[in-house]
């Protein structure tokens, strides 16, 4: 099978390379910073940014928030699967 993505370089304008499910913890740092959060069931995110901000955003269902996001909390998060996008 021929892979597009072979010899191409990340990029953190897309497209994503990996999507993985998300466990909100309020101590634990996702395994790899996520350009863009997935949200299946809309509610409340909480999240840690790539700058090290604690925020919270309400979405709706299927939500695509494009934020750079290292942890995602349990604390205040009521969306549920959650998905984070990687480039790595």
């Amino acid at each position: 099978m021929t892979n597009p993505f072979h010899n191409r370089a990340p990029s953190l304008s897309g497209p994503a390379l990996d999507i993985v499910p998300v466990t909100p913890d309020d101590a634990t740092d996702l395994p790899t910073v996520a350009v863009a959060l997935y949200v299946e069931t809309g509610g409340v995110v909480s999240f840690v940014t790539a700058k090290g901000n604690a925020r919270s955003v309400a979405v709706a269902d299927f939500t695509i928030l494009p934020v750079g996001a290292e942890r995602v909390l349990a604390t205040g998060t009521t969306a549920t699967g959650i998905h984070a996008l990687t480039v790595v």
